[in-house]
């Protein structure tokens, strides 16, 4: 028999697997690199040290625009629930990475906006992106790294 059942491994061999292990692999690497950030706010670093800052919160990174979001928009980017994307945001306001403040083009809205210690995140998680990156050119060359980026990119596209 030669269906795709009867091959050992395959679940584990192939490209989606490998894209997850890699995004799972770099989240942990630019968290660890945001810890270690001196500019990031001393709260914020100790909890991406404990791993309280899960990859979960960079969704928020990712997907939150500079001015502001609604939480339904938000959601949406992120591939999230309305509701899972409610309870990462509530985390992230007790920790004062963002702030729900008033939508100026809507008065019964609400926006996600990032605090002070959030644009701090922010910037922290830009340099930590960049850090993380040159490690994986380093890795792989910078050949390869450019094919894979080429590569992804064409492909989400």
């Amino acid at each position: 028999m030669s269906d795709s059942t009867t091959v050992p491994g395959w679940r584990q061999a192939h490209l989606g697997h490998w894209l997850a292990q890699a995004l799972q692999r770099f989240d942990a690497r630019v968290l660890v690199l945001m810890a270690r950030n001196a500019r990031m706010p001393l709260a914020l670093a100790n909890l991406c040290a404990r791993g309280h800052l899960t990859a979960s919160h960079v969704h928020i990174t990712r997907h939150l625009s500079l001015a502001g979001s609604r939480l339904s928009d938000l959601a949406q980017r992120a591939g999230v629930s309305k509701q899972a994307m409610g309870k990462l945001v509530d985390q992230c306001e007790a920790w004062a990475l963002v702030q729900r403040a008033a939508d100026p083009l809507d008065a019964r809205a609400r926006r996600v906006v990032f605090t002070d210690g959030g644009l701090a995140w922010l910037q922290a998680y830009e340099e930590a992106v960049r850090q993380a990156e040159s490690e994986l050119r380093d890795a792989v060359g910078p050949e390869v790294a450019a094919v894979i980026a080429i590569g992804l990119e064409a492909y989400a596209a």
